[in-house]
C-alpha cells in the first residue's frame, strides 16, 4: 500500500483529489492506486457488461439497507451518461467511494453512518463525484434527521398510510422519456384536521428514500408533478417561512436525489403566495426549473407527454392509480424499519467494521493498525 504523508505532497495533492481531477496531478499514483484494486475493478465492470433491460418500476427499485459489495446495475447506456453528466468512470468509481470513506473517518468519525458502496455512491452521484460537495450532503442529510423528530422519527411507510391513502402523494408508473421517474404531489387533497403538515412532509421523504434506492434514479434523478387543484388558504397558510426553510433546504442540501424539474399544475391565485415563502430560499438554478403551466395542459404536455400520464392530467394511461405506489412502499415497511427505526449503540456504529484492522487491533489502539484500513487516498489529503 502508497503511503504519501509528506506535508508538501498534502499541499498540492489535497485540492486536486478532493475535487476529483486526477488527470491534473501525478499519474503514476494513480496506476499504482488502480493497480492495489484491480481484482475490485475488474469484477465491478463485469457486472456492467451486459445491457440491463427495462423493467417496471417496481422492480428497480428493490434494494437492501444491508451493506453488501457493490454490483452495477446500470445499463450501457447510463453508464455513458453519468460519464457524461456525472464525471463517474467505472474503472474509477470504487476507487472515488473509498476515498469519500476515508474523508469521514478522518474528518466525521463520530458520525453515525452507512458507509457501505452502494450508500455512499448516492451522494457522490448527487454531486457529479466532488468529495467536500459529498461529504457536505452526508453530513446535512444525517443533520435533517437529528433535528426535526416531528418529521423524521417512525421514519416507516405504515406510519404515512393515512397520507398515502389520502391521495397526496404517488408515483406513476411509468418514467419519462428520459426515464425519470415521476413524482406526483396534489397538497389539495390534505384535509387539515386529519393530520399535521408535518406528514405529508414525512411522506415526501420516504418516497425520496424509496426511490434513490436505484441507480437509474441517481443518474436520471426525477421530475415533479405538483397538482394545486383546491388547495385553500388555509392549507397555505400552514408553510410558514420557517417550515418552507427547512423543507427547501433538505431538498436542495440535504438529500442525495437530483431533481430535474417542478412542474406546476392549477395553481390557485394564492399560489403566488406560497411561491413568494418558497422563493427566497431556492437556489438559482432550483428556482429555473420551476416550471408554471396553470391549466393548460398542452404546456405541460411539452414537459411530459401524454404517454406517461394519466387521463386526469390530459394522459393516455388510464385514471391515476395510487394504490400501486402505496402496495410499493408498504411492501418495504421491514427495510426501513432495519435502516430508520433501530437503536444503535456506539458498538453498533457502522464506522467500526471500516476502522479495526485484519489484526483486530482498534485505530486508536494503535495507529499503524489503523493505515492497514485506510486507503491510500486517505494520505492524499
Amino acid at each position: 500500500m502508497l503511503h504519501i504523508s509528506c506535508p508538501a505532497v498534502h499541499c498540492s495533492w489535497m485540492s486536486c483529489w478532493r475535487r476529483r481531477s486526477p488527470r491534473s496531478c501525478g499519474w503514476s499514483i494513480f496506476l499504482m492506486e488502480a493497480e492495489s484494486h484491480k481484482a475490485l475493478m475488474a469484477e465491478e465492470n463485469a457486472s456492467c457488461d451486459g445491457d440491463a433491460p427495462s423493467m417496471p418500476l417496481e422492480l428497480q427499485l428493490q434494494a437492501s439497507p444491508k451493506a453488501q459489495p457493490y454490483v452495477c446495475t446500470l445499463s450501457p447506456q447510463l453508464i455513458a451518461k453519468a460519464q457524461e453528466e456525472l464525471q463517474e468512470k467505472p474503472e474509477w468509481r470504487l476507487r472515488d467511494v473509498q476515498a469519500l470513506r476515508d474523508m469521514i473517518l478522518k474528518e466525521q468519525p463520530n458520525l453515525k453512518t452507512r458507509l457501505d458502496d452502494p450508500f455512499l455512491l448516492r451522494f457522490l452521484r448527487a454531486r457529479k463525484f466532488d468529495y467536500d460537495r459529498a461529504l457536505k450532503l452526508l453530513v446535512n442529510y444525517h443533520a435533517s434527521q437529528r433535528t426535526w423528530p416531528e418529521v423524521f422519527t417512525n421514519l416507516r411507510p405504515s406510519a404515512i398510510k393515512r397520507v398515502l391513502d389520502s391521495g397526496f402523494l404517488t408515483v406513476l408508473p411509468y418514467p419519462d422519456p428520459f426515464g425519470r421517474c415521476i413524482l406526483v404531489i396534489r397538497p389539495g387533497k390534505w384535509k387539515i384536521g386529519d393530520y399535521p403538515i408535518t406528514e405529508n412532509i414525512r411522506a415526501i421523504y420516504i418516497t425520496l428514500e424509496k426511490l434513490v434506492r436505484a441507480e437509474e434514479n441517481q443518474v436520471n434523478g426525477i421530475v415533479i408533478l405538483a397538482d394545486y387543484s383546491g388547495v385553500t388558504l388555509s392549507q397555505a397558510a400552514q408553510l410558514g417561512p420557517f417550515m418552507a426553510k427547512k423543507v427547501i433546504g433538505i431538498l436542495q442540501d440535504g438529500f442525495p436525489m437530483r431533481i430535474k424539474t417542478v412542474n406546476v399544475i392549477n395553481e390557485p391565485i394564492i399560489f403566488k403566495g406560497i411561491f413568494a415563502i418558497i422563493k427566497p430560499f431556492l437556489k438559482e438554478k432550483m428556482t429555473e426549473r420551476f416550471v408554471l403551466h396553470g391549466s393548460d395542459l398542452s404546456s405541460l404536455h411539452k414537459d411530459i407527454p401524454p404517454n406517461t400520464l394519466p387521463q386526469e392530467y390530459g394522459g393516455t394511461m388510464g385514471k391515476l392509480n395510487t394504490t400501486a405506489w402505496t402496495e410499493t412502499l408498504l411492501a418495504f415497511e421491514d427495510e426501513f424499519v432495519a435502516e430508520f427505526c433501530q437503536i444503535h449503540t456506539p458498538t453498533d456504529n457502522s464506522l467500526t467494521q471500516y476502522a479495526v484492522g485484519a489484526n483486530g487491533q482498534s485505530g486508536q489502539q494503535c495507529d499503524d493498525s489503523f493505515r492497514g484500513v485506510r486507503s491510500p487516498l486517505y494520505y492524499c489529503y
